[in-house]
């Protein structure tokens, strides 16, 4: 019913009931939850274009404050959340960043405090939510709503029922993966065609990565696929939080590269500082961009040598603020696939979207309906009531 006025615009409940291939008794009981949760909201009569006597009906349409999808990325540091409506653009968006040792109870309270303050920044409500797409930092591992927690890198940390939690908040069907696979779909999505082929790598709070085979989205056999973050880089390097030395995110996560900076003796604090630094070519900078850009190219180069890609995507905020760090790696990529014909090897750039990227690619996943999403689970029906599920 939803999809129909989505679709068509206002209608009233007869050409409803026509074009869902419902009984008006149904109709009108799912159309009365919709309208009490504000699902849908009565627009107008059909008096202009009625035809003979006869009271004129109300027209239904879908109320423009109501929010239909929330997506929530939570990284190591900061949770994003974006809300999307019934034609699936984000209306509202926000980020809260919390320290790094944060108890995954406190970041709960804190994405659901942003959501919260988001719908009254906005006018918005939550009482029409058709999906929740979450993202989670590391493998994840739950092949349904309820049945895992997200593996968390931090050994110390509690895992705790991220899908159950917003399920009981928002009574609403919640799919949830790990959060830079689906920054990878939102690549995939935003395009005008979409390659067949991706492998994607973000450059954040740590590093992580997806892949998209053959035009579908891989989570592999366990959750781990596109784990590109704690690929070896450097094997006498320095601990990671999985427990290995010298992963990728050892050295080309963010804080990893401000660190390096730091120690050979360049004023950057935050990224605000090396957009600065970059921006005078500081030559210490420079040569710590260009060695993180290397080490990302290695680990690319090995994976599209595998995978043989048509598009290698490197994200995250910090590509924008020292693109270096994109034109070196697709420097030490191209010495990598040296075999392979230039003009048949995989372009290399950086992402089209921001920090938001993990946000909207859990908004996509609830949409369910790009062939990205072949084989992957619908998001669950746990905490949906059943008219819920027939309304849309």
């Amino acid at each position: 019913m939803l999809v129909a006025l989505r679709v068509e615009g206002a209608l009233s409940r007869a050409a409803l009931a026509k074009r869902v291939g419902l009984s008006r008794t149904t109709l009108s009981e799912i159309t009365a939850d919709l309208l009490g949760r504000g699902a849908i909201t009565k627009v107008d009569t059909d008096a202009d274009v009625r035809r003979g006597s006869g009271r004129p009906a109300e027209r239904l349409a879908l109320d423009p404050s109501a929010g239909q999808y929330l997506g929530v990325d939570f990284g190591h540091r900061r949770v994003h959340v974006a809300i999307a409506n019934a034609s699936h653009e984000i209306v509202a968006s926000g980020l809260v960043r919390y320290d790094d040792s944060t108890p995954w109870d406190d970041r709960l309270d804190l994405a659901f405090d942003a959501v919260d303050a988001l719908t009254v920044e906005h006018g918005l409500h939550l009482g029409a939510l058709q999906a929740v797409g979450i993202g989670v930092p590391g493998p994840y591992t739950g092949a349904r709503p309820g049945d895992a927690a997200p593996v968390a890198w931090n050994r110390d940390a509690t895992p705790v029922g991220v899908d159950e939690a917003f399920a009981q908040r928002y009574d609403a069907p919640v799919v949830v993966d790990n959060n830079t696979r689906l920054a990878a779909l939102a690549e995939a999505v935003s395009g005008p065609d979409g390659p067949s082929d991706l492998t994607y790598v973000r450059l954040s709070d740590g590093v992580g990565g997806g892949l998209v085979v053959d035009g579908r989205l891989v989570r592999g056999s366990r959750g781990f696929a596109g784990e590109l973050g704690h690929v070896t880089s450097d094997p006498g390097g320095v601990l990671c939080r999985c427990g290995k030395r010298g992963c990728l995110e050892t050295v080309a996560s963010v804080p990893a590269i401000l660190a390096a900076c730091r120690s050979r003796g360049a004023d950057v604090e935050d990224l605000d500082g090396l957009a600065v630094a970059v921006d005078r070519a500081d030559p210490v900078v420079d040569a710590v961009l260009r060695e993180v850009g290397a080490a990302v190219g290695r680990v690319l180069g090995a994976a599209a040598m595998t995978l043989d890609p048509t598009e290698v995507v490197i994200g995250g905020e910090i590509v924008h603020v020292a693109p270096v760090i994109v034109e070196q790696a697709a420097s030490t990529l191209r010495y990598e696939l040296h075999s392979i014909p230039t003009s048949d090897a995989c372009t290399v750039r950086a992402g089209r979207l921001r920090d938001s990227d993990g946000a909207q690619g859990a908004l996509a996943a609830t949409f369910h309906q790009s062939p990205l999403l072949a084989g992957y689970p619908e998001p669950g029906s746990f905490g949906a009531s059943e008219t819920q599920r027939s309304a849309q």
